[in-house]
């Protein structure tokens, strides 16, 4: 469904995402490393299970939190992907301690 520009290609990385290495590249922010490898759902609803994706791509509608490098409730679209980093999305209500 999305794809990269080419002319805005940049080095190769890898990253995980709920347990699977995908392609990533330097200068991606880890919700556009999501949708380039299909990976469109960030979380789920906490009332509904609704999936939610990331949908402004600035930072203001925060559907796309995930879990990053064990870290929750981080803004997908507002942080860059490093080699190596682990990204969790996110299911249902969080427990507390999570």
């Amino acid at each position: 469904m999305f794809r990269r520009l080419t002319e805005a290609s940049g080095p190769a990385l890898t990253v995980e995402i709920d347990g699977m290495r995908v392609p990533a590249q330097e200068g991606d922010t880890v919700a556009a490393a999501m949708l380039a490898s299909d990976h469109v759902v960030a979380r789920t609803s906490a009332v509904s299970g609704t999936a939610r994706a990331p949908f402004c791509m600035m930072g203001v509608c925060f559907d796309c939190l995930v879990t990053i490098d064990g870290v929750g409730n981080r803004q997908a679209c507002m942080t860059a992907v490093r080699q190596g980093m682990r990204i969790d999305t996110g299911r249902g209500k969080r427990q507390y301690g999570q």
